[in-house]
């Protein structure tokens, strides 16, 4: 049961998809926790459910009893997980104007147009730098 929790978290975590060239892919970031962290949450966070809030709340109040591999593992990869959400929010700000002009699209859908601006020629550098942090090349 605990096994297929940590696969739910493990999915959970690459859904939102993408992002900063610094930090690790989502699915990376997750495979990484499973490896080195699933002994620590069976054993310290069962029944705990596991949404990344959670399990890092869970993880936070057991560090004296979880080993130092998962600890390490842990944290950063949350922290990746952050920039990487962070720089696709990002996206929508350096390339509004190609967005609108070159995609005719809308800043509130940005997700829609990313395609586009990655086919497009005529893309600023300040835009293309955003979204090569995002992970969308």
């Amino acid at each position: 049961m605990v096994r297929g929790g940590i696969l739910i978290f493990a999915v959970a975590l690459i859904v939102p998809s993408l992002a900063a060239a610094e930090t690790i892919s989502f699915a990376d970031a997750a495979a990484t926790i499973a490896a080195n962290c699933a002994a620590d949450i069976t054993a310290n966070c069962r029944g705990v459910n596991l949404d990344s809030s959670r399990l890092k709340e869970c993880l936070s109040r057991n560090q004296d009893v979880i080993s130092p591999q998962c600890k390490a593992t842990y944290f950063q990869a949350l922290d990746a997980i952050q920039k990487r959400i962070a720089a696709r929010v990002t996206v929508a700000n350096a390339c509004q104007r190609e967005i609108v002009k070159l995609c005719a699209g809308s800043t509130k859908e940005t997700s829609k147009s990313v395609p586009c601006l990655v086919a497009s020629n005529g893309v600023s550098a300040r835009c293309q730098q955003a979204i090569g942090d995002a992970g969308y090349r």
